[in-house]
């Protein structure tokens, strides 16, 4: 099988459609699998490799680490022929997916694509709701060819479901348990931020309003004194809000950029809690992260993210918005040590079970689906 893969982030591009694809086209390495890439020039260091092609590009104003590529057409073109894939994938429904979906029609090659981003709930945190009705249509019109859409969780598959999507497929993720683990030196973690405080919680991701990161502020600021004296926070990212975040941020706020690799695996591990309140996530990567490095989270019920978490067994589930109730079970989960090691304990073993591997040939069996049913109407 040779694949064709069109998105318009990759790696080394931070965030989760970036690393998940890039988790993926290494697992068609190690398996043989022939496959090319078709990305724009990435905001950090390029990646060399001759599987991916890379094109000049401009920032997406919503979320401008996922750029806007400007595709040479002939050169695409030139490729799709001589590299003459199976399948092509369409990750992201912007400039290279319309590339990739333009000549999947052309060159009649089958084709289906994948549902990483939510949007339409990214325009209510930037006062845009009003170009709702015109996202969907074109969201409709960008799906309608693909043979099967691909979301990564249960409560995206239900949404799309609602707004007239068909042949939707649940493509989950998975975490890589040897790096993200529970045993890391936590004192190391300490002295190298010159921690003191006997708690520690965590955030990692995208600092921008649809993450909800006001919601974090207050939370971190209203936590009565006898427990925000004892905790200090450790913010992972960064974004168009990390500048407000600074300024507002309480004295034992840590923010400690962009981590990848054990750096970040050492953080998760360190916590005594992680807490996510984005409501916006079709996923939530990092949340399974978390998890596996046997910390318990405390998240808005929301997404992706209501389908991970186990309420009361692995962590907690908030209202959307709602900081006292995300206060409330942070105290409790501070007063109860004992239930806070056994969540940990569930959070690590839940983790174990959801490997890459197994969710990477769950997608390839998807794919030799979508192209026997190529070959059955093809000879019908």
């Amino acid at each position: 099988m040779r694949i064709a893969i069109f998105t318009d982030t990759f790696a080394p591009d931070v965030n989760g459609v970036a690393r998940t694809l890039k988790r993926f086209t290494d697992y068609l390495e190690k398996n043989g699998i022939e496959f090319r890439v078709f990305a724009p020039v990435s905001t950090n260091e390029s990646l060399f490799s001759s599987h991916i092609h890379r094109f000049a590009s401009l920032p997406f104003f919503l979320y401008p680490e996922c750029r806007l590529a400007l595709p040479n057409m002939l050169q695409v073109k030139a490729e799709l022929q001589r590299f003459k894939p199976d399948l092509i994938h369409v990750a992201t429904p912007f400039n290279i997916g319309l590339c990739g979906l333009h000549y999947a029609k052309k060159l009649n090659i089958p084709i289906v694509g994948s549902y990483h981003t939510d949007f339409d709930q990214y325009l209510e945190y930037y006062d845009l709701q009003f170009l709702s009705k015109f996202l969907w249509k074109y969201m409709h019109w960008f799906h309608k060819p693909l043979k099967k859409i691909f979301v990564p969780s249960n409560e995206t598959m239900e949404q799309l479901k609602r707004k007239g999507f068909s042949n939707i497929r649940i493509w989950g993720r998975g975490v890589d348990c040897s790096l993200f683990h529970p045993r890391y030196s936590k004192k190391q973690i300490r002295e190298e931020y010159g921690i003191k405080e006997k708690f520690i919680f965590s955030y990692v991701g995208r600092l921008a309003p649809e993450k909800d990161i006001e919601t974090l502020m207050t939370i971190s600021l209203q936590l009565p004194d006898e427990v925000k004296n004892q905790v200090h926070w450790l913010i992972v990212g960064d974004g168009p809000s990390k500048e407000e975040m600074v300024k507002r941020a309480p004295v034992n706020m840590t923010f400690a950029g962009y981590l990848s690799g054990e750096n970040l695996a050492k953080i998760y591990a360190s916590s005594d809690l992680f807490i996510f309140p984005s409501p916006t996530e079709t996923f939530g990567n990092v949340v399974l992260e978390a998890l596996a490095a046997g910390t318990p989270v405390i998240a808005a019920n929301s997404g992706g993210v209501k389908n991970i978490i186990k309420h009361e067994a692995t962590g907690y589930l908030c209202d959307p918005k709602n900081a006292d109730q995300f206060i409330q079970a942070i105290i409790h989960l501070l007063n109860h040590h004992a239930l806070r090691l056994k969540m940990g304990d569930a959070a690590r073993s839940y983790a174990l079970s959801q490997t890459w591997e197994q969710i990477f040939d769950g997608l390839i069996k998807e794919y030799e689906d979508a192209l026997i049913e190529k070959n059955q109407i093809r000879y019908a």
